[in-house]
């Protein structure tokens, strides 16, 4: 009866989540007239508080469940429901603001550097340095790592510096766009059937041992159960816990993108740069994603961190940018893609920083804080 009683508990509990996020984005469709420029600075402040605290409560939800599906599921599968949930809705949202009104030719390519820089440094670099101080180092699965790596290293590239040099002004030509988004969608789902077959055990935590006894034996060296007869033993709980993440995480991508709207209006009215309303809006849209990674590091599971971190950066690029590219060949419309030279050299020393500290066997506290440092470096030049 007690255990019961739990399970009905945290049902209602995510079910309040839901209920609040999408009664938020409704009550923003409806006060939309109210919320147009020149609203008062008393009511923008207000509203944007309150979408913030709708987000963190969505988040912690969407946490909730992904959590619960890698227990039950194992990685590289459990984190990589979160991720394509997050991914997948944000690559949705971009085509749709790409396919509504108005000029757009930007869009992929500030969102992708926001989220390169945000995954890459501040969230790395915040989960291994609180990880480092509670655990010291952390062993990670090097397989696992430098495979992620390897795909960055050729997919970061082809999205953000090759058009700046081969395209014009910034854009690739409609006869570079076609092999563009071949050996971008090839690539990433090569990558995507290897890491969810015969390479999966690249991407587990080094020793692991499979926790839910639905998953393994029962032995001392218990291995864990195929993935397809996990699915057949908890089709149900796995289907519901996919729909509630997914309920919970759809929220989060709408109200932060109403939320772009008024956050646009009052950094302009402190004299902040526009695109650091692009940061802060990756920042929240990724919020579910960062906090699983830093309580997956702050539990010592670096390699969770790494799946969840490096895995959306991949799922990022891989499905933004063929996504745009083909928009935007349909509609005819312009998509810039090459990064400014200063982005070019945070994209670059993001990269070498990164190769440098997976190459390690175990990373540590000092690795967490270069990358944090790298990211106010980025800050620095937003605001600069």
């Amino acid at each position: 009866m007690a255990r019961s009683a739990q399970v009905l508990r945290i049902r209602a509990r995510d079910v309040a989540r839901i209920a609040v996020g999408w009664g938020a984005c409704v009550g923003l469709l409806v006060a939309g007239p109210l919320l147009e420029p020149s609203v008062p600075t008393a009511l923008l402040a207000g509203v944007l508080v309150a979408i913030v605290v709708v987000i963190t409560v969505c988040a912690f939800g969407v946490v909730g469940q992904a959590e619960a599906l890698a227990h039950r599921l194992g990685d590289p599968y459990g984190s990589l429901v979160l991720t394509l949930s997050i991914v997948l809705i944000e690559v949705v949202l971009i085509s749709a603001v790409m396919l509504g009104p108005g000029e757009h030719a930007t869009i992929a390519r500030d969102s992708v550097m926001a989220v390169a820089m945000i995954i890459m440094n501040l969230v790395i670099g915040l989960s291994l340095l609180l990880g480092g101080l509670r655990h010291g180092g952390l062993a990670h699965n090097c397989a696992g790592t430098s495979a992620y790596l390897s795909m960055l290293a050729v997919l970061v590239p082809l999205a953000l510096v090759l058009p700046a040099f081969v395209g014009t002004e910034g854009s690739y030509a409609v006869a570079q766009e076609v092999p563009v988004v071949v050996l971008t969608l090839g690539a990433y789902a090569f990558f995507l059937r290897r890491q969810t077959g015969a390479q999966a055990a690249d991407f587990q935590e080094v020793g692991e041992r499979s926790p839910d006894p639905s998953r393994a034996r029962g032995d001392e060296g218990a291995q864990p159960l195929p993935i397809g007869r996990v699915l057949a033993g908890n089709r149900r709980e796995i289907a519901a816990r996919i729909l509630a993440l997914i309920a919970m995480a759809i929220p989060i991508v709408l109200l932060a993108h109403d939320m772009a709207v008024l956050l646009d209006d009052g950094l302009s009215r402190v004299g902040a740069p526009p695109a650091l309303a692009g940061l802060l809006i990756a920042m929240i849209v990724f919020l579910p994603e960062s906090l699983t990674a830093v309580r997956a590091a702050l539990a010592g599971e670096i390699q969770r961190v790494s799946n969840l971190c490096h895995g959306a950066l991949v799922s990022t690029v891989g499905l933004t940018v063929p996504a745009v590219l083909l928009i935007g060949a349909a509609t005819g419309q312009t998509v810039v893609l090459g990064e400014s030279p200063a982005n070019l050299a945070m994209l670059g020393t993001t990269m070498l920083l990164s190769v440098a500290t997976f190459a390690a066997r175990r990373v540590t506290a000092i690795h967490g804080a270069a990358h944090l440092v790298l990211f106010a470096a980025y800050a620095v030049t937003l605001l600069g």
